[in-house]
């Protein structure tokens, strides 16, 4: 990679980084290109040099995100051993969610209005979760795990590890933790993943094992 190369991809993840914080915060019709560019550190010429208009950024941060989490997707640890997949998905998306918070506040407000800009991202997300649902599915016809509802339970691992960014100053007001400090990861780790294993009948089995 050329010296120019590497310049105009660091900026490319400034641009995105910033569109993330200003979108997450003021949302797409909230949000001007003058304050992302500010936000970047660039000026708003400099910004339109990378993008044509907030709303092609929007799309790009929405694909960002989307093939972001299909990376940490669970299934990609351990998909024949369910205690190992479903504690290593549980922590890599806590820890993405209190590392990168504005990343579900995004995606959280795009839910919320009803998901209007999603419609080119949803069949990469159903692909995922069928995908998924099908392991589980495994599992449960081996006896390897309790019976669950694949999607709901799904539905649910997400609903609690991007809560801690969601709804972090409820978190903080309630776990009595100052802005400034971090949240207990390990503390937070631990319960939801003694949750979602006991959910399936793992953690009892592990400890008769």
């Amino acid at each position: 990679m050329t010296a120019a190369e590497k310049k105009r991809r660091e900026m490319r993840e400034a641009i995105r980084d910033a569109a993330i914080r200003e979108f997450a915060r003021n949302g797409l019709a909230g949000t001007s290109t003058q304050a992302i560019a500010q936000a970047a550190g660039i000026t708003k010429a400099q910004l339109h040099y990378y993008i044509s208009s907030k709303e092609e950024l929007y799309q790009d941060v929405l694909r960002y995100i989307v093939e972001q989490w299909r990376e940490i997707f669970f299934l990609a640890a351990s998909p024949n051993d369910p205690a190992t997949a479903i504690a290593t998905y549980i922590e890599r998306k806590l820890r993405h969610a209190l590392e990168y918070p504005d990343v579900s506040r995004f995606f959280a407000r795009e839910m919320a209005r009803g998901a209007p800009e999603m419609p080119p991202h949803w069949r990469g997300l159903r692909q995922a979760v069928g995908e998924a649902s099908a392991v589980i599915e495994k599992w449960i016809e081996c006896g390897q795990i309790d019976p669950v509802d694949p999607l709901l339970f799904q539905i649910n691992m997400w609903a609690v590890t991007q809560h801690y960014a969601e709804y972090e100053a409820q978190v903080r007001v309630l776990m009595d933790v100052e802005s400034e400090c971090p949240l207990d990861a390990d503390r937070i780790i631990k319960e939801a993943t003694s949750l979602f294993l006991l959910r399936c009948g793992l953690e009892e089995r592990s400890k008769v094992s």
